[in-house]
């Protein structure tokens, strides 16, 4: 077990293409927003930061997919991100969102670390 992981939440908290949940992570020895959403039955994290300018993606607390439930937005600036991937797919963003490793098991959603790119 990573010195590092610590608990999200219950599965059942998250929804395909629905709600994400909010959570904090240490990013850079500071407190940074990050959230974790389901996307086609797999549950995927980034730090809550648009690659467009450093705000958090969610107007509206958990909501961070587009209306078709597909791509995460940036309710401030429209710029549009692969679910998977945080991919830049659309909108002003030049590069992707910073993934998170997350780890589900028992019922229950872990934060375990940072991406390596």
């Amino acid at each position: 077990m990573a010195d590092d992981e610590r608990l999200i939440c219950p599965s059942s908290a998250l929804v395909d293409s629905g709600l994400g949940v909010r959570f904090e992570v240490e990013y850079f020895g500071e407190p940074a927003p990050a959230f974790a959403v389901r996307y086609r039955g797999r549950v995927h994290a980034y730090l809550n930061r648009c690659a467009h300018v450093a705000m958090e993606l969610d107007w509206q607390e958990g909501v961070f997919f587009d209306a078709d439930g597909r791509d995460l937005l940036c309710s401030t600036h429209g710029a549009t991100y692969d679910a998977a991937s945080g991919r830049c797919v659309g909108g002003p963003c030049n590069r992707g969102l910073l993934k998170l490793r997350v780890e589900e098991r028992n019922g229950m959603v872990f934060f375990t670390g940072f991406e390596d790119d």
